[in-house]
């Protein structure tokens, strides 16, 4: 289902005309729309983070309760972590920009989130879809 859900997400960016690629000064907004989205789901806060949301996310998952939901239940290190850092930006293959992150669980556990980032037509960001992926045990 994950994994459908991502190619639905991926497709549908792709799909997306004049699609912008970051530049410089672009992290400190993708942190910004990152940390709020975070900051709402630690708050349950379904508008919020369905807001952080880019439209080809938000035509996927049509309502914040739909969103909230998806995430609880595939997200969990995203909807539910004990921290988390920023490692930096990047550009995929495709030429999508992202920004990677760090998360920490409770359990110990860490993760790697790529958030792949939409600019707006106003110049905003917005997440446009998210892959996390789980760190080896440290031995």
């Amino acid at each position: 289902m994950r994994r459908t859900i991502l190619s639905l997400i991926a497709g549908a960016w792709l799909a997306a005309p004049g699609i912008a690629v970051a530049g410089d000064g672009d992290e400190s907004a993708f942190q910004s729309v990152i940390t709020h989205q975070l900051q709402a789901f630690a708050r349950d806060d379904g508008a919020s983070a369905y807001a952080d949301a880019a439209p080809n996310v938000q035509t996927i998952f049509p309502s914040p309760d739909v969103f909230m939901n998806m995430v609880r239940n595939g997200y969990a290190p995203v909807y539910r972590n004990d921290g988390y850092s920023f490692m930096g930006t990047g550009t995929d293959q495709a030429g999508r920009s992202f920004e990677k992150v760090q998360l920490h669980t409770a359990d110990g556990a860490s993760y790697k989130a790529y958030y792949f980032m939409e600019q707006q037509p106003d110049g905003t960001w917005k997440i446009s879809g998210c892959v996390v992926l789980k760190e080896p045990d440290a031995v």
